[in-house]
């Protein structure tokens, strides 16, 4: 997980979260202590843009995440290759096999919350899709 600072300009790390038992009420946990005003969470989507299983996987989550962090609202937004770049970027700055692996899903959080920080910024309009709660 990531957050930015009150301004919306920077992201940072906050934690890595394992998906399984008390993973959303984690979430819900650290949105409420952040005092997030919104949840962004990346969808994985092949190069050419298109949805496959982990997609479809991920959009079920997000539902779930919806409701447990409500009324914070929840966005998805297109995370192709932020891991391979969090990878590279981590590589590149010294960081070896296990130690790459432990911080490589926040350092990939942080990519995709910039990446969506940085479009709203540039462009008045925050990127992706808000997630509809569904009955």
């Amino acid at each position: 997980m990531a957050r930015s600072d009150p301004t919306g300009f920077l992201a940072t790390p906050v934690e890595t979260v394992r998906r399984g038992r008390g993973d959303l009420g984690r979430i819900a946990a650290i949105v409420t202590e952040h005092e997030a005003v919104e949840v962004v969470l990346g969808l994985p989507r092949s190069l050419s843009g298109r949805e496959g299983p982990a997609a479809a996987k991920t959009r079920e989550f997000a539902v779930r995440l919806s409701r447990s962090v409500a009324p914070v609202p929840v966005r998805l937004v297109d995370e192709r290759l932020t891991t391979v770049s969090a990878e590279a970027m981590l590589r590149d700055r010294g960081r070896k096999g296990t130690a790459r692996r432990a911080v490589v899903d926040q350092a990939a959080a942080v990519l995709i919350l910039q990446h969506a920080l940085d479009t709203e910024r540039a462009t008045g309009t925050a990127p992706g899709e808000i997630v509809e709660e569904t009955r």
